[in-house]
């Protein structure tokens, strides 16, 4: 080797690189979880329409389905933010649980 010291400084910032997407991939994977629980699923849409005062809205996604969300107590959103996603037509990530009778039960909307 002619120049040991710049190759390790290339070893250094290659071995940093790796871990740090690594790291980023360990935060994406295991991120919702640990915030919201392992029961919690997610699914991404616009907001069409909110349909009552306790923060309920529709979700329609990607594929064209609709789906009604009950936001009560244990919801982390405000009016206001539903409200902005669904006049700007903005790409809303909804972390959820299945409910009684056939109720979606939103946990976290972002």
């Amino acid at each position: 080797m002619a120049f040991p010291r710049m190759s390790a400084v290339m070893a250094v910032l290659l071995l940093i690189g790796v871990v740090s997407i690594a790291a980023i991939f360990a935060v994406m994977t295991i991120g919702p979880g640990l915030a919201h629980g392992t029961s919690v699923q997610h699914i991404s849409g616009k907001i069409v329409q909110i349909t009552g005062p306790d923060r309920d809205f529709i979700l329609m996604t990607a594929e064209g389905n609709r789906m009604a969300f009950q936001c009560r107590a244990t919801c982390r959103a405000s009016a206001g933010h539903l409200e902005r996603h669904k006049i700007e037509k903005a790409n809303t990530d909804v972390y959820f649980q299945p409910g009684p009778n056939n109720t979606l039960l939103a946990i976290d909307v972002d």
